[in-house]
């Protein structure tokens, strides 16, 4: 079984299936990043903070968003915690929710995968 296994992932018809997932995977993941960049961009734009650029910067994104929310920097170290920071993340979502007047219940919306791209777009272009 295993020989079996072995010799169909060695054939080169194999490989260039998997290295072409592989590359929609790649597109797919840098076109999320992309649109949740620019919409926390403009989030940061709409809410008057400053540094709207930190969005596309892996770990100054999430000081964008504490600077958003009004929380302290240092609460980037409860972010590093397993299971506080999807409290902390919830807590920073709902402050960022009341600071562009919108329903915190949102937040429901953001913690569904999928759904999260929806509102993140609803929260950057709507007024």
């Amino acid at each position: 079984m295993y020989s079996l296994a072995l010799a169909l992932l060695q054939r080169p018809d194999v490989d260039a299936l998997m290295g072409t997932w592989l590359l929609v995977l790649l597109v797919v993941f840098v076109a999320l990043y992309a649109f949740s960049a620019f919409c926390f961009q403009k989030i940061a734009e709409k809410t008057g903070t400053e540094n709207g650029w930190w969005a596309w910067i892996p770990i100054l994104n999430v000081v964008l968003l504490l600077n958003i929310a009004g929380r302290p920097i240092w609460w980037i170290i409860l972010f590093f915690i397993p299971l506080v920071s999807l409290v902390i993340a919830i807590v920073v979502l709902v402050d960022i929710l009341k600071a562009l007047d919108k329903s915190p219940w949102l937040v429901i919306g953001m913690l569904i995968p999928g759904v999260n791209f929806i509102v993140l777009g609803y929260l950057a272009f709507s007024d």
